[in-house]
């Protein structure tokens, strides 16, 4: 088997055997995030919640992603992805399960930050452990943009399933807590089988050929010299680094979006529309529904011109778009048109922004560089959904809530355009991150 041939089918296998596994892991994910969304429409009524409490604990679960971020991503670096990713899972899913159990807020409050301390650390293990160990830098946009499909797909899935359950009643639980209970299974059987299915190391997987590990192998140490050779990071000088500090703040500014408008999305259709339940759902999973082509298209279409900050920056001006206009918008059909303009432009450079960090970084520089990201742009997590609540409650209107979130999305596309043009896993200056200088065996050398 020529070397041409060799890394066609690593890659194959590492899509099957690395994304797909992650890939599920990623839906159970999101569909476990995103159903307080929707319990919200039956839940807030039943535990006597106003829009203040509410915010309050749905943005809470990200105060204990922010302590627990960074320790988690080194530890599985240090060890083994897989088994952390397993404690991940299994520790959420359970907690996820105490949620149909609550009585107050303050247990909700409870619950919800034991949630995140559970998930912590789970996409810095993905973006800087699992997946570039596996795929080039050129290839790292398309296969994150793949995994990253699970984020629209979790609604598609999860938004009607959501919608229809919150509207029964399952061996006498009311509808919301069987949503909780229902949707923490998968999470614990995914835990389990992720032991066996993956690998850490290609060298480790025994569903590769001799040939195969070797090419993998010698691809992630060629990059890493290249890395090294412009400049050796250990974990705290990449923590200070000037472009991962203003990578955390820009993620900070889009997370306050991303998840001002996830959690309370539901809410405010039903607000605009008077929709039913699940109509609400349907309409969701169509909106996330033509957000997964264009995030597809965007993966596709930066890795083919090795271009990243336009590929991003437009997103979010897009997204404040929707956002904005949807404060004005009164017929329902209207605001579901800018509803979808939002999820379009916060979901679709997802891939593209998390192929970054690891374009200059590698191992635990990498992993604790992505935790600091991850975990400072999730307390926008925290402020979007809260800081919403709490000017639907004083105003009794979601309008400045919409505005606010519109300007801190805005805000986070302009920055994305001050980073910088050329990394070093990308070969020199002129464009945005792409292929490794190093030559990798059975490709031609990249054009400058």
């Amino acid at each position: 088997m020529d070397d041409s041939a060799v890394a066609a089918s690593a890659k194959r296998k590492a899509y099957r055997n690395i994304v797909l596994p992650l890939f599920l892991v990623s839906v159970i994910a999101y569909i476990d995030r995103g159903n307080i969304g929707y319990a919200a429409l039956t839940m807030n009524a039943d535990l006597g919640f106003n829009a203040e409490i509410f915010g309050l604990g749905a943005g809470i679960f990200f105060a204990g992603y922010l302590l627990f971020e960074i320790p988690g991503a080194l530890i599985a670096e240090k060890y083994s992805p897989r088994i952390w990713l397993a404690r991940i899972m299994i520790t959420w899913g359970a907690i996820s399960g105490l949620m149909a159990f609550m009585h107050n807020a303050w247990q909700f409050y409870l619950i919800r930050f034991l949630l995140g301390a559970a998930e912590a650390s789970l996409y810095p293990v993905i973006y800087a452990s699992c997946i570039p160990r596996w795929f080039s830098a050129r290839d790292r946009a398309r296969a994150i943009a793949l995994l990253l499909t699970s984020l629209q797909i979790s609604g598609i899935i999860g938004a009607p399933l959501a919608g229809w359950l919150i509207g029964c009643q399952v061996f006498g639980y009311k509808g919301w807590q069987a949503l909780f209970l229902l949707e923490a299974v998968p999470a614990l059987v995914m835990g389990v089988a992720i032991v066996f299915w993956m690998a850490d190391w290609p060298r480790e997987a025994k569903w590769l050929t001799a040939e195969e590990k070797e090419f993998l192998a010698g691809q992630y140490k060629q990059e890493v010299e290249a890395k090294t050779a412009s400049r050796r990071y250990t974990v705290l000088q990449a923590l200070k680094d000037r472009e991962v500090l203003k990578l955390c703040l820009t993620y900070f500014l889009w997370i306050t979006g991303f998840w001002g408008f996830n959690y309370w999305m539901p809410t405010v259709l039903k607000d605009v529309s008077g929709w039913s339940n699940v109509f609400i759902g349907r309409a969701v999973a169509l909106a996330l529904a033509i957000s997964l082509a264009a995030s597809a298209y965007t993966g596709h279409s930066s890795s083919k011109r090795n271009e990243k900050r336009w590929h991003g920056a437009i997103h979010l001006f897009v997204a404040a778009i929707g956002m904005g206009a949807g404060a004005f918008a009164h017929a329902p059909w209207v605001y579901f048109v800018f509803m979808t303009l939002t999820a379009v432009g916060t979901y679709a450079p997802m891939a593209v922004w998390w192929s970054y960090p690891t374009a200059f970084l590698s191992g635990t520089a990498a992993a604790g560089a992505v935790g600091l990201i991850n975990s400072i742009g999730n307390l926008g997590g925290f402020a979007g959904p809260y800081i919403t609540g709490w000017i639907k409650q004083t105003t009794g209107s979601f309008a400045g809530a919409m505005i606010y979130l519109a300007l801190s999305l805005a805000a986070a596309g302009c920055l994305i355009l001050t980073l910088k043009k050329r990394l070093p896993a990308d070969g020199g200056a002129g464009q945005v991150s792409g292929p490794p200088t190093a030559r990798v065996p059975g490709r031609p050398a990249p054009r400058t």
